[in-house]
């Protein structure tokens, strides 16, 4: 099986639960799961010069991830993010403000890299900042002029978003992922009109973009994948949920790397719902290493 090169662009941080810190971001969450898969993942961020970025590096070497590319600053302090879990294990978030991720800086390493990926991955949270932004914006530029593959997993923090920035960010993209929740936001930012069903959104969010797929996750009950010429379902894998962090992001992990690997979509689109669940039934979006 093809070992494919995928790049994760975006913040590496600590979700500060009530009973404790673990290592988290959704971009970082992306870049540990596709390595768990198989990939060749590296992860494109800031950490601060502090004990949490060391920690942060650690456990990212530790699943395998390259950080060859993650930054290290010496003005902010690692990302840090508090959670509350209600009682479904669904979380609540208040990202703290001013983090190293912010900082992320363009370089020509991160060129040369693109240039033999497979797919680049970024979100909307991590383009809260302008310097960042523009880096994840050149990434998605150099990609798309490349012929590589995009993915965009909508990540909408308030106060971190707006509808200019949803618009501008399916732009840069080939593959959209959202959930349920977004689903209307999003369309809304677009100016596609809210339907009963979610089809002709997902369709018309296809067509926004001039997007190869659209990817919806619908919690317990799974996910719906659309393209121009198709669509399919997966229903959801039970799991006794401790809680849904970093559910969606190995999803997006496990259904990208099966899709570079040439597998059928129904197949990865099942895996990717499996990985999801699994997800769910641990405390953190990361397995915990032996």
């Amino acid at each position: 099986m093809n070992k494919p090169i995928v790049i994760s662009f975006g913040e590496v941080l600590w979700d500060l639960f009530p009973d404790g810190e673990r290592f988290g971001g959704a971009p970082a969450n992306f870049a540990c799961h596709a390595s768990l898969e198989g990939a060749q993942a590296i992860m494109v961020s800031a950490v601060g010069d502090d004990q949490r970025g060391v920690d942060a590096i650690r456990m990212l070497n530790e699943i395998g991830v390259d950080t060859s590319l993650v930054q290290v600053v010496s003005s902010a302090p690692t990302g840090t993010v508090s959670v509350q879990l209600d009682t479904q294990g669904k979380p609540a978030f208040t990202i703290h403000e001013g983090s190293a991720a912010d900082l992320i800086a363009w370089n020509e390493s991160i060129a040369r890299k693109i240039s033999d990926a497979g797919a680049i991955y970024f979100g909307t949270l991590g383009q809260r900042s302008e310097i960042a932004r523009k880096t994840i914006r050149r990434a998605a530029e150099l990609a798309a002029k490349a012929g590589i593959a995009r993915v965009l997993d909508i990540n909408l923090r308030s106060p971190f978003f707006d509808s200019e920035l949803i618009r501008e960010s399916i732009s840069l993209a080939s593959i959209l992922k959202l959930s349920d929740d977004e689903l209307a936001t999003v369309c809304a930012a677009c100016g596609i009109p809210k339907t009963i069903e979610s089809q002709p959104m997902l369709r018309g969010l296809l067509e926004f973009g001039n997007l190869d797929m659209v990817i919806l996750t619908r919690g317990a009950q799974g996910a719906t994948l659309v393209t121009a010429d198709d669509s399919m379902d997966q229903e959801g894998i039970p799991a006794v949920v401790i809680d849904t962090v970093g559910a969606g992001d190995s999803f997006t992990a496990a259904f990208l790397i099966g899709e570079l690997q040439g597998k059928p979509r129904k197949d990865s689109l099942r895996r990717a719902c499996e990985v999801a669940s699994a997800t769910c039934s641990h405390s953190g979006a990361v397995p915990a290493r032996q």
